[in-house]
């Protein structure tokens, strides 16, 4: 059993700088996460996509963006449990919770935050009879290493702003790339279409509309080639390397939905005060929660992370006065962040 004063569930930029804000106060946090690596949706779904709305820092990626807060979060004692899943969460007499993850792990704390996102996302599957035993051998659902792709020929399925992106970032370095649509129109952004569309022109890509994958072929996970289907006319063959599918993620609460929580479509009622859920002790911030005028924007998760421990810190301390103490001058706060030296 590990204890400690906090679970944070959720290893997102959130979930992060929860760690942190809990750290200026004098308390420790052990984070669980679904995904292999922290960073959440950051890292999972744009991490060399850049990010413009993050305070003071004019342009970042989603990964630059993780590994800053981990950065910043070094100086604290918390430990991070990745490729688990919170399954179960028990209050016990004296106001603590058990918890118990997917691989056994046992936690003891005071309080949980749940920072999930939208919850754990899993990517909208290829129903082809061998899609399965191709997957992340030559098909692929996202793109971890670009570099691979590299004078390969490529398929690519989708319209939506992932499977143009890729179209764009490739282009120069594929062999070969056929984009298939099974609609006319793109819900991507008009300026991935237009730039896609030139690059149609310009025969460096393929296009096929009103279109879908009938037929894998190959063997021992790796295609060879796909079969398309047009809405009308007869199938054709295209020789292929991989297939990148990015038919969108299917957002899911997962046990989230278990908890007995007061839930609001796939979200989490929150008060503003606190972010505190129905439930005493369990807080939501970031993209999980709801309340009146919520804004599903990184910043205002670093908001909702900053009250919600301070709400914390209170209900651990209720004898105690919170104040607030800033990093510039507080030694407390300079004590705890290994900082050296009297600013004064």
């Amino acid at each position: 059993m590990i204890s400690t004063d906090v679970v944070v569930v959720g290893a997102g930029p959130c979930g992060l700088f929860q760690v942190f804000e809990l750290g200026l106060l004098g308390l420790k946090a052990q984070v669980i996460d679904s995904i292999r690596q922290p960073g959440g949706q950051c890292t999972e779904l744009y991490p060399d996509k850049p990010i413009y709305d993050i305070p003071a820092i004019p342009e970042c990626t989603g990964q630059e963006l993780t590994d800053a807060i981990l950065k910043q979060i070094e100086p604290f004692d918390y430990g991070l449990h990745l490729g688990e899943e919170v399954q179960v969460v028990e209050r016990q007499d004296d106001d603590t919770f058990n918890i118990e993850t997917s691989a056994g792990k046992q936690f003891n704390c005071k309080a949980v935050v749940i920072a999930a996102g939208v919850g754990s996302f899993q990517p909208r599957p290829i129903r082809l009879p061998n899609a399965e035993e191709m997957a992340d051998i030559s098909l692929h659902y996202r793109v971890k290493d670009p570099s691979r792709f590299a004078g390969k020929k490529l398929v690519i399925l989708g319209g939506g702003d992932s499977a143009l992106d890729w179209i764009i970032e490739l282009a120069d370095k594929a062999e070969k790339i056929t984009l298939v649509h099974r609609r006319d129109e793109y819900r991507a952004m008009p300026d991935s279409v237009n730039k896609m569309k030139q690059l149609v022109a310009d025969g460096v890509i393929d296009e096929i509309t009103s279109a879908k994958a009938s037929a894998l072929n190959g063997k021992d996970g790796q295609v060879r080639s796909i079969v398309i289907q047009p809405k009308e006319g007869d199938a054709v063959e295209v020789e292929a390397d991989h297939v990148l599918v990015f038919f969108g993620l299917a957002p899911k609460l997962g046990p989230i939905a278990d908890w007995e929580l007061d839930i609001n479509r796939k979200t989490i009622n929150v008060d503003t005060e606190k972010f505190e859920t129905s439930e005493p002790s369990i807080h939501a911030v970031g993209d999980i929660n709801f309340y009146p005028g919520k804004k599903k924007l990184i910043l205002c998760g670093f908001h909702e992370a900053a009250l919600a421990a301070f709400a914390i810190k209170q209900r651990i301390e209720p004898d105690k006065k919170v104040h607030v103490q800033y990093t510039t001058t507080s030694p407390v706060m300079h004590k705890r962040l290994g900082v050296e030296g009297d600013p004064d």
